[in-house]
């Protein structure tokens, strides 16, 4: 086990542990050659010395690295140090999707169509080089705190060049796909399905299946409808209920055939929510389909190694659900109904006894062993059949076959509903009737069948599994949007006109503009010429700039305005960019020139304190730029306040001069003793008082405009 402080290679330094999974450790750890913080990822020291363990985890880095996409998790480099077995990976600050839907109880529309697509590119990036996920799930999606959604763990995900089928390990058993669980072929439609269970939890805050064990999860994957996730979020719009019910098609060929189907209906469903637009394939004749027992021995052994409590993200999560074991026993009688498998069991012979006497039967014909009426054994063989056929039809009671050419396939439906009869699409002819209109019957009208029997129709139109999605291109640029459609199968016309709203060389409108049609189907473009012309109106200049502007706005141009000092009055117009009558494109920009009246002199202060802590008095001149004594003054103290206002120049000089004074005591011949009479030689003290500079200041000085 690592510990904080450790390096592996010299190089990654580990800072903490950060996550657990079922065969590895992560840490968040430092590089201290590039300088950045990593996660690393290491086998588990139990899983170490298995070489599958080893191979399955190299095999891993190998084919998540060549992945870069801003939204996957990337790795960036793989190694062992004294047997343990690391991948170096991006390292990402945020929380696993499965953390944000708990803590968020339900997502908006919005908000899980953004998380979806960002999920989806970087799937789709996947499947482009060929790999697939195979294990999509909340606790495999980050999003980190700057609201980035990246996808991690391509911890199973196998290069698919080659179609097989490969048991490795399923995904968390609530998000599996159907073929996974039968531990069938898989391709990217299977992520597409895991996918939309994820997009279903979060508008609801729950998974569509359930139980108490994975085998009781994985068989309601396989054969349970689920309930719809408009009855838990009512507020969801149309169009996202109907993408997750088509992604989530038990049938993979029912589901979107590539995340960039997917993508482009996520998109419109943004712009569009409420709009009714994606087309799930219909079901085939038969959808029933019974798990045998050795079906569910497997989906059984499939299932009993997973452990869904473990979390390989960076993130860990600690509340999967734990799964019991399974009893194949109880559970296979649950599956299979007695009476169901006594039936498949009867038909299975009766269906073997009648190829056998299909193939004699064929046999002897052709070596003339059948050939009762003389004929050759081509026509005894049409001869048997059509009497067959005759006596099914005239000896069997049961129902009367209606004729249904003509009618739509809706209507056709309804009215064999009404008689006891189903109805199945054999294929589609393009004939230039109505889409779905019924155009051949597999069963003549008054033939006599049995309740449940199937009529094969052939429809007019298009198939609509072979239809293409129309995506609304306006606003997009006109090479943009041809090429894009061109690229889809569809022929392009593009038609130009000048538009006031939408910029040269853009869309401004598309028809059709949405559904599904036809490959070669014509797509009308309508392409922006720009703006037209408007006349400048004249004699602007002079009016008051409120009155200029109302009138330039209303021939449908912008206004500008830039002011100046001007002997005008205030307000007026004195010029302008563009000459009266020119013609301009709309929404051309005009610049006026609007006075602001003549200009007024500009005047300035001037205001500072000044002190001498020495002084005993001041005298001080102040003069302007021009030598001219603005204020003068002399005063005791030692501090003074200079004010000056309405000064027309911007400097000048101010000259302080501090004074203090001097007290001097000398001796000179006197009465100093005070009696009255000087004496030889007697002396007196005389005090006298001076002023003296003690400081001169003479500077410039900035005056402040008023």
């Amino acid at each position: 086990m690592l510990t904080e402080g450790m390096f592996l290679v010299d190089r990654y330094e580990i800072l903490s542990k950060v996550g657990a999974g079922g065969m590895s450790d992560v840490y968040k750890a430092k590089d201290h050659i590039l300088g950045r913080v990593v996660a690393i990822k290491v086998l588990k020291a139990e899983f170490s010395e298995d070489m599958n363990f080893v191979t399955k985890f190299r095999t891993e880095a190998q084919s998540a690295a060549g992945l870069e996409h801003p939204n996957i998790v990337n790795v960036y480099d793989v190694g062992s140090e004294s047997g343990m077995h690391f991948i170096v990976m991006e390292h990402i600050e945020g929380i696993t999707l499965k953390t944000y839907i708990e803590k968020k109880g339900q997502l908006s529309f919005k908000e899980a169509t953004s998380i979806a697509i960002q999920v989806g590119r970087g799937i789709e990036a996947a499947h482009n080089k060929n790999i697939t996920h195979r294990d999509i799930k909340p606790q495999n999606i980050i999003i980190s705190t700057e609201g980035k959604v990246k996808v991690t763990d391509f911890g199973i995900a196998k290069a698919i060049s080659s179609n097989t089928l490969s048991s490795d390990a399923m995904g968390s058993v609530h998000y599996v796909s159907p073929e996974q669980a039968r531990n069938g072929f898989i391709d990217g439609r299977s992520d597409i399905y895991s996918l939309g269970i994820v997009m279903y939890e979060m508008v609801t805050g729950r998974v569509p299946f359930d139980g108490d064990t994975t085998v009781a999860v994985a068989i309601q994957h396989l054969q349970e409808e689920m309930v719809e996730p408009s009855a838990y979020a009512p507020e969801i719009p149309v169009s996202y209920e109907k993408i997750v019910l088509k992604m989530t098609q038990k049938s993979p060929e029912r589901r979107y055939q590539t995340i960039g189907e997917l993508l482009i209906d996520l998109r419109k469903a943004l712009v569009t929510p409420d709009e009714d637009f994606v087309v799930i394939a219909p079901l085939p004749v038969s959808t029933t389909r019974v798990i045998n027992g050795e079906e569910l021995e497997m989906i059984q052994s499939s299932t009993s190694d997973v452990d869904l409590k473990k979390e390989t993200g960076f993130v860990s999560v600690d509340d999967e659900e734990e799964y019991d074991e399974y009893d194949e026993e109880e559970d296979e009688e649950e599956l299979l109904d007695p009476k169901m498998e006594k039936i498949m069991n009867v038909a299975g012979v009766a269906i073997f006894a009648a190829i056998i006497l299909v193939i004699i039967f064929l046999v002897g014909s052709m070596l003339g062993l059948f050939n009762f009426g003389g004929g050759s054994a081509e026509e005894s063989v049409s001869t048997e059949q059509t009497e067959v056929t005759e006596e099914i039809e005239t000896t069997e009671a049961g129902l009367e076959m209606i004729s249904i050419v003509g009618m739509s396939y809706e209507k056709a439906e309804e009215a064999l509903e009404d008689i006891g009869i189903d109805i199945a699409i054999k294929g589609y002819r393009e004939t230039g009737d109505k889409q779905d209109t019924v155009l051949e019957q597999s069963i003549k009208k008054d033939s006599i069948v049995k309740e449940g029997t199937v009529v094969e129709v052939v429809l007019a139109g298009v198939n609509p599994n072979e239809m293409i999605d129309i995506v609304s291109f306006v606003g997009y640029s006109e090479g943009d949007a041809a090429n894009s459609l061109t690229a889809m199968g569809f022929k392009v016309e593009k038609q130009y006109k000048t538009s006031n709203d939408v910029e040269k060389g853009k869309v401004i409108s598309q028809t059709p503009n949405s559904g599904k049609a036809a490959k070669k189907t014509k797509i009308v473009l309508v392409i922006s010429e720009g703006k037209g012309k408007a006349i400048v109106p004249t004699d602007l200049v002079g009016q008051n700039v409120s009155t200029v502007t109302q009138i330039l706005e209303a021939n449908k141009f912008k206004v500008n305005t830039v002011r100046k000092n001007d002997s005008a009055a205030k307000d007026t117009v004195i010029a302008m960019d563009a000459a009266g009558g020119a013609q301009l494109e709309v929404g051309s920009t005009i610049t006026l020139t609007v006075s602001d009246g003549p200009a007024k002199p500009t005047t300035y202060k001037f205001s500072a304190p000044y002190s001498n802590a020495s002084a005993t008095s001041y005298a001080y001149v102040l003069t302007d730029a021009n030598g001219a004594t603005l204020t003068s003054g002399n005063g005791t103290g030692n501090s003074v306040t200079i004010s000056k206002t309405g000064i027309t120049t911007a400097s000048g000089t101010l000259k302080i001069t501090w004074y203090a004074e001097t007290t001097t005591s000398t001796q000179v011949p006197g009465d100093g003793n005070g009696d009255g009479v000087v004496d030889e030689g007697e002396m007196k003290t005389e005090t006298t008082t001076s002023t003296v500079e003690v400081e001169v200041k003479n500077e410039s000085v900035t005056f402040t405009a008023e």
